[in-house]
């Protein structure tokens, strides 16, 4: 099952990172490239950056001119998220590229590899509420609080998952086939963003 495989790597990734927990950790993916497992590492590694840098922005008295330097590195990041997403969505489209269409098929809303992505963020989410809910400075009520939170983040992993399984078995089977837009994001091309066509001339 590919929703098994996704979130034993996910969870790798976290763990791996937050040995340094270092926004600027190198990332030494275990994984060959350019194989699914190494996509999904990456992918939630630049997820699991993403999550600290944005912990690191809120800080009420961060520095105006760091904040804006890390707001920078998150639309990047962003940015890097999207094109990584559509790679793995590439993937899933090479591997079933051969299946028989049904004549009745649909699509669905969201691509697997967006799906996936929704995964990679519950993760974390996971992965975080957890230490709150174990966390030792805090009150009891907010440890049990935390918990209550984390067995719902759970239940979504598991509901997710499940449909991401069926989703790609019903691909598999040609119940249904991909469809695949790009994000086309506008702000960060000079082309489209007029702000940043304006101050070309």
């Amino acid at each position: 099952m590919i929703s098994t495989l996704c979130n034993t790597i996910f969870f790798q990734a976290i763990g791996d990172y937050h040995i340094h927990n270092y926004i600027d950790a190198k990332e030494e993916n275990p994984y060959p490239s350019p194989s699914i497992e190494h996509l999904l590492y990456k992918k939630n590694w630049i997820d699991t950056v993403q999550w600290h840098l944005e912990d690191i922005i809120r800080e009420p008295s961060i520095d105006p001119v760091v904040a804006l330097k890390i707001k920078r590195r998150i639309d990047t990041s962003n940015q890097e998220r999207t094109d990584l997403v559509e790679y793995i969505d590439s993937y899933f489209l090479e591997q079933y590229k051969d299946v028989q269409v049904q004549a009745d098929a649909g699509f669905n809303t969201e691509s697997p590899a967006w799906a996936i992505d929704r995964l990679s963020i519950l993760a974390l989410k996971i992965y975080h509420m957890q230490q709150e809910a174990e966390r030792k400075d805090a009150s009891g009520q907010h440890r049990l609080a935390c918990n209550t939170k984390l067995n719902i983040l759970q239940q979504q992993q598991q509901d997710l998952s499940t449909a991401i399984d069926e989703l790609l078995h019903e691909i598999e089977t040609g119940k249904k086939y991909m469809k695949v837009y790009k994000q086309m994001k506008m702000y960060n091309d000079p082309s489209l963003n007029p702000v940043l066509y304006a101050n070309k001339n």
